[in-house]
Parts: C-alpha cells; sequence; structure tokens
C-alpha cells in the first residue's frame, strides 16, 4: 500500500521514509493532509494534529470525502478520485508564480528549478479546477496557507499512494517541500502515515523483492549482505505481490508463502486472484486466524503468534524501532513468525543458515547488513520510546529529523522533479456513473482478520456504503437500504449509508466484512512505477438491490 512512498521519497531524497518525527506536530504551524483520515485510521497522530489546530496551526486537507480533520480545515481541498497530481501541480504553479518559494533554500538545497517552473506554469488553478473539480480560489488559498505558514508538515496516506499516479504523487509532495523550504527543519517535512504497527519495519527488512534489509537497492547491496550471509545473492530481483498473482494465473507460479496477509479479502479485482490462486500446487498461509485465503484455497496453515504473544521489534511510521515483549504466551501451536521460518527453513534443508535463539540474535545480524541501524543495540532498544534511525553508532541519540545538512549520500541538494497529470484509465461511464473510493475505518480494521474476532465488531458489524443525498435521492435509495454495486470487474450488495461525507458522483465503501467481499468491485489498474492497486478509483453502478438487481458482469 505504501510501495509508493518509498518509491517516491527514496526517488527525490534518497531515503524511502518520513523525514520527521510526530513530534513535530507540536511545532508545525500549518499541516497538510493528503489523502489520509487520521482521526479514523491513525487516531493517536489524528488525535495530536486535532490538538495542534486547536491551539492555531493551520489545516488543509485533500480528501474526496468530508472527513473529521476536513471540518476543520482553513480549507477542504476535495478532487474527484485520480486527479490528485493536477491538483498538486497547481499548488506547486501558485507557489512559482506568486514568488512564494524559499529562495535561500532553493539556492542551497533543490536544484533543476528553471525546468521545474516551466512545467508546472502551464497548471494554472483554473486549468486544475476542470480536471479535478477543486475551485481554482481554494487551490489558490491552500497553496497560500502552505508556503507562508512555516513550518509546514506534510501528511499522506493511502488516497495517495493507491491511484495509477502514486508515487507521481508522494513526488508532488516532496516538490512542493523543496518549493518551499519545508524540509530538515523541526514541524516540517514529507511523511507518510503506515497503516499497522510494523508495515515500515517489514517493508524495511527486506520484504520487496528489489531491496534488501535497510531498503537497500538489491544492485547496490548484493554484496554487502552477501558477504554476511554467506550466500551468493540474485542479482536480479523476484517478483512483487501482484506480480506473483499474475504469474500464479499464467500457470508459472507453483507455490506461494503468504505471511499476515488475507489476499482473498484484500487483493484486487476478486474473481481474478481467486482463479490465481485456484492454480497453485500448494498455498501456505501463516496467519493468526483462519482468513478467507486459508480457507477457501489454502493447502497448509500455519497458526502464528499475535504481537502480544511474541519478543522482537516494531518499526513505526516515524522510523522508530521499539521493543515489544511477550504479554501472555500463544495458544496451542501457534509460533512466532521466526521461528515458523526457521522451521520452514530446515525443512527445505537450510537450516544452517537459519539458527538463531531468540529475536536478539536475528536482530544482531540486522545490525551487521544495515549501517543506519549499527547502533541500535538491542540492550539501547530497551529504552523508553526505543530509537529512531539514522542511528549508526552506539553512542548515537538517533535521528529525529532527517535532511537537515544533506540528503542521502551527502549530497547537498535534491532535485525538482516535474510530474505531468495523466488520466486514470478507470473512468467512469454512462452505464456506470460513480467513482468508487475503498477504505478503512475506525472499528474495522482491513479486512476485518483481527478485529472482525474481537468486541469491536459490534461497533461495525458490516460494511456500508457511502453515498450522497443527492445521489441516493435520484436512485430512490434511502438509509438502510440494500444497494447492488456493480464495476467491470464484479459485483457486491452494501447497505446504504447516506450522508454528505461523500459528494455526489462518488461513494464510500470498508472491506472488512467478507460476506459483502468489497474487492470483488475493484479492478487492475496499478500505480506504474511500484504495481501497488489502484484500490481508490473504481467506475461503478448502483441499482436498489430488491427494485433493479445490477446488471452481471461477463
Amino acid at each position: 500500500c505504501h510501495a509508493p512512498s518509498a518509491a517516491g521519497l527514496w526517488s527525490m531524497l534518497g531515503t524511502g521514509a518520513a523525514t520527521n518525527s510526530f513530534a513535530d506536530i507540536e511545532a508545525a504551524r500549518t499541516i497538510l493532509v493528503c489523502g489520509a483520515n487520521p482521526t479514523e485510521n491513525h487516531p493517536v497522530v489524528g488525535a495530536r494534529i486535532v490538538q495542534a489546530v486547536r491551539r492555531g496551526a493551520h489545516l488543509v486537507v485533500v480528501d474526496p470525502r468530508r472527513t473529521e480533520l476536513a471540518g476543520m480545515a482553513d480549507v477542504h481541498l476535495r478532487p474527484r478520485p485520480g486527479t490528485t497530481v493536477a491538483l498538486l501541480d497547481a499548488m506547486a504553479s501558485v507557489v512559482v508564480a506568486e514568488g512564494l518559494v524559499d529562495e535561500a533554500f532553493l539556492a542551497a538545497r533543490a536544484r533543476g528549478f528553471d525546468a521545474f517552473a516551466a512545467s508546472v506554469a502551464t497548471w494554472t488553478p483554473e486549468r486544475a479546477e476542470a480536471v479535478c473539480g477543486v475551485p481554482a480560489d481554494d487551490i489558490r488559498r491552500a497553496a497560500r496557507l502552505y508556503a507562508t505558514g512555516p513550518p509546514a508538515m506534510s501528511f499522506h496516506g493511502l488516497g495517495i499512494t493507491e491511484q495509477t499516479q502514486g508515487t507521481d504523487g508522494v513526488v508532488c509532495l516532496v516538490d512542493l517541500a523543496l518549493l518551499t523550504g519545508n524540509l530538515g527543519r523541526p514541524g516540517s517535512g514529507v511523511n507518510p502515515l503506515r497503516g499497522q504497527n510494523n508495515v515500515q519495519g517489514a517493508a524495511h527488512m527486506g520484504c520487496e523483492p528489489a531491496h534488501l534489509p535497510g531498503y537497500a537497492p538489491l544492485v547496490d547491496a548484493r554484496e554487502r549482505v552477501g558477504a554476511v550471509w554467506g550466500v551468493d545473492v540474485p542479482r536480479e530481483p523476484g517478483l512483487d505481490a501482484m506480480q506473483m498473482l499474475d504469474a500464479a494465473g499464467a500457470g508459472a507460479l507453483q507455490a506461494l508463502l503468504v505471511i499476515g496477509w488475507d489476499l482473498l479479502a484484500t487483493q484486487p479485482d476478486t474473481n481474478t486472484t481467486r482463479r490465481a490462486l485456484a492454480r497453485l500446487d500448494t498455498l501456505v498461509v501463516v496467519d493468526l486466524f483462519l482468513d478467507e485465503t486459508a480457507r477457501e484455497a489454502g493447502t497448509v496453515f500455519l497458526p502464528a503468534a499475535s504481537a502480544f504473544e511474541k519478543d522482537g521489534t516494531f518499526m513505526n511510521s516515524e522510523r522508530r524501532v521499539q521493543r515489544v515483549r511477550a504479554a501472555v504466551a500463544p495458544p496451542g501451536e501457534a509460533k512466532a513468525d521466526w521461528e515458523i521460518l526457521c522451521r520452514l527453513a530446515a525443512a527445505l534443508g537450510h537450516g544452517d543458515r537459519f539458527v538463531y535463539d531468540g529475536p536478539a540474535a536475528i536482530w544482531e545480524e540486522v545490525r551487521r547488513v544495515w549501517a543506519p541501524g549499527a547502533g541500535m543495540g538491542w540492550e539501547r532498544l530497551d529504552a523508553p520510546g526505543g530509537l529512531q534511525w539514522p542511528c549508526p553508532t552506539d553512542d548515537h541519540p538517533g535521528t529525529g529529523i532527517l535532511h537537515s545538512e544533506t540528503f542521502a549520500g551527502g549530497e547537498p541538494r535534491a532535485p525538482l522533479r516535474p510530474v505531468e497529470y495523466r488520466p486514470s484509465p478507470e473512468r467512469p461511464s454512462a452505464d456506470l456513473p460513480f467513482v468508487l473510493v475503498t477504505g478503512r475505518g475506525l472499528y474495522a480494521f482491513n479486512a476485518g482478520t483481527m478485529t472482525g474476532r474481537s468486541a469491536t465488531a459490534a461497533l461495525h458489524a458490516t460494511d456500508r456504503l457511502e453515498i450522497s443525498p443527492a445521489d441516493a435521492e435520484s436512485l430512490g435509495i434511502a438509509d438502510g437500504d440494500e444497494v447492488g454495486v456493480r464495476s467491470r470487474y464484479g459485483e457486491a450488495v452494501l447497505p446504504a449509508e447516506v450522508t454528505d461525507r461523500v459528494p455526489p458522483g462518488v461513494v464510500f465503501a470498508t472491506f472488512s466484512d467478507p460476506a459483502r467481499a468489497v474487492n470483488r468491485l475493484t479492478g487492475p489498474h496499478r500505480d506504474a512505477c511500484t504495481n501497488t492497486p489502484a484500490y481508490k478509483v473504481t467506475a461503478v453502478g448502483l441499482a436498489p438491490a430488491g427494485a433493479a438487481a445490477p446488471r452481471r458482469c461477463i
């Protein structure tokens, strides 16, 4: 989900992670929240943003929905789904045209300004208004607030990354920060809000095929890491998640190991995913519960211990590594992930390379292959709050703010990179006139693998389709009515929630109830750089389920 964040930040700044810390929220005078709903999906961070606004910080929110933070914002920009790049280009155009750039910062820390300025000059607010539907005057107000109210801090989420221009959207946010000098300073920066407690850590430890631990590119780190591991690390990257499913569907992949990921419930275009999983010879699922993927397509299920039942480390969105300690014993035969992987390695004949006596030993190996984390000794992580990387030596205090003097590799300047808006290939039509946006809610996390089995499940009985009052009236839909939803890829039926949180033409749904199977609706489009699915833009048709069921997709 956040691969575009890592890719965009890496390509611009040399480090694919948040530039600042959550503590900088208190120092920010202006906060830009783009494609994120922190009070529901990141409640602790969301509460800090709310408090900052109540103390007088300015707030700009970019989101098609009227979220809680949008209701508090100085400016709420509601772009048509899939048009965020056009909007951000227009904000950059205003900053340049009105002379709001930080000249001293640009001279010292950025390069390529002339070419960038010429590119965004064509993206006037009026041109952007025609594309994204946001009034030109609102675009100007937002740009002026961000540029003239330093320090300005931006947060973004899946509303940016889960588009066909997800990586481009992150690049646009970095461009804005460079133009206005909002990098390397307290209360500033570009900060992705990761969706779960160790997503940043998992990605950082080499779960993406083109990177090794430390998010080091394979081509740069293979020899160094291979020397520690005592193996010849492959020169070419393997397949990412979407490519593996493509290969399975084509009959070119025979076995798949899935850890903590309910593919059948969360991957887009469920019907295609189901066919791909069915072609596998072997599907091994490691999870806390028998999820939909294991239930329908699994060959072997291996029960895993939860975060409360194992020792280890978590790395959060602000690059902070903290110790995790078991509070209770795992139930039954459940084991920690590292134990499961070591036993699998032994069963495959490679147990000699997976000999560890616990998480501390594994962490020591992490330190050996990851220079920016070499100073994070296991004992040091016992300190309250852990440590933030880079932390290269045993006496280093950790780093709260990146890029204060130079960018990664000692580069003094980062590039400004023009990004041209490209329309999403997924477009509404006369037959499918609405745009579906999917996302998470406060009481049901993601696919509901965990929250669907907890007491809070009573607070989110099922997924609902948010629809505007005007659209509901035109279709004869009342609050609570079952609505048939169809796309080019599949169908679902959801109860309606009539609300002004969504504008006319846009509908929204969570995807946590397997019985509703919302991802039957989402399609195959992906970010061009990282293959992240474009969950935020799906053309759909609606009809009252009892009156006129939607036409079946063939």
